[in-house]
């Protein structure tokens, strides 16, 4: 059977590993911790001391890590999986990067021998767990024809954009909108409660407005009722996927005014007070407690 190396198991990591089991192939995993492995390695994979652990005899690595930072760790770091990955492997990057880094490890892994994969994801855990995610994919047309195969596990949706990089500048272009999307919302739920409006009737027009994306439909339930329990999407991951999106617009569209900065701010106080907390959350850092009437 095909063999995978499995890195990074966080909420959408462990789903879209556990894929890989239902589809019967051979899994090595990694993580920092190994405590999110164990019901994995129960039903068959096996677990590795490292990334470079891992990647001994993997056909393909796949990696959904945190950012940059985490990516070079686990590719190109004293123990990442590039020391041992062997020339042809496909070495596919699901994490949301920069798009200057998605580039630069295109090129690194390639020098190495290896098949370089953009694929970003978009989806929810419950979408990761089904293998229904959307893959947003960077790559040469042939690389992703052999790529194919280890993909459709986790995804079914592929989009292909262009050559690599550029799955990543569409996720990066994705969930900057959402981050003002949320950020917006957050504010107008805000000025409503202040004002003293019905929120059951602002959330049933909202609901029904023209407003009402995917996002703006699923946060504004959640922020009325201030229920944030099982976080999906964390204020810090929001807020570096918004900065590295700015710092490509800001290259791209030099000189021109950029909504962006606004939502990137506005998360960047809500990763200081709350990063691990789901970012819809953010609505409690822009209202503020009725004065007693």
């Amino acid at each position: 059977m095909p063999r995978v190396a499995f890195i990074g198991l966080g909420r959408m990591g462990h789903g879209m590993a556990g894929r890989y089991l239902d589809a019967g192939f051979t899994v090595a995993l990694w993580n920092r911790s190994k405590a999110k492995a164990e019901d994995l390695i129960a039903r068959g994979a096996h677990w590795a001391t490292s990334p470079e652990d891992a990647a001994i005899d993997a056909d393909a690595v796949v990696t959904m890590v945190a950012d940059d930072e985490a990516s070079r760790a686990v590719w190109l770091g004293p123990k990442g999986a590039a020391k041992t990955a062997k020339a042809g492997t496909i070495a596919i990057e699901c994490s949301t990067v920069s798009y200057d880094h998605a580039r630069e490890m295109g090129r690194e892994l390639n020098a190495r021998g290896l098949i370089y994969i953009d694929c970003p994801v978009t989806g929810l855990p419950d979408a990761a767990a089904a293998g229904k995610l959307t893959l947003l994919v960077g790559a040469d047309a042939a690389d992703l024809e052999r790529a194919r195969p280890y993909l459709e596990p986790i995804g079914a949706t592929i989009r292909h954009f262009g050559a690599v990089g550029s799955g990543t500048v569409y996720k990066l272009i994705n969930n900057l909108m959402g981050a003002i999307q949320i950020a917006g919302l957050a504010e107008g739920l805000a000025i409503a409660e202040q004002a003293g409006l019905d929120m059951n009737l602002v959330l049933e027009s909202i609901q029904a407005g023209v407003a009402a994306s995917p996002q703006v439909a699923r946060h504004s339930k959640r922020m009325v009722a201030r229920d944030f329990s099982g976080a999906t999407f964390t204020a810090a991951l929001r807020h570096k996927d918004a900065a590295y999106a700015v710092k490509l617009a800001e290259s791209l569209l030099a000189g021109k005014p950029l909504v962006a900065r606004a939502a990137v701010e506005a998360y960047a106080q809500a990763k200081a007070a709350m990063p691990d907390d789901d970012e819809g959350k953010m609505i409690e850092l822009v209202s503020r407690p009725k004065k007693p009437s």
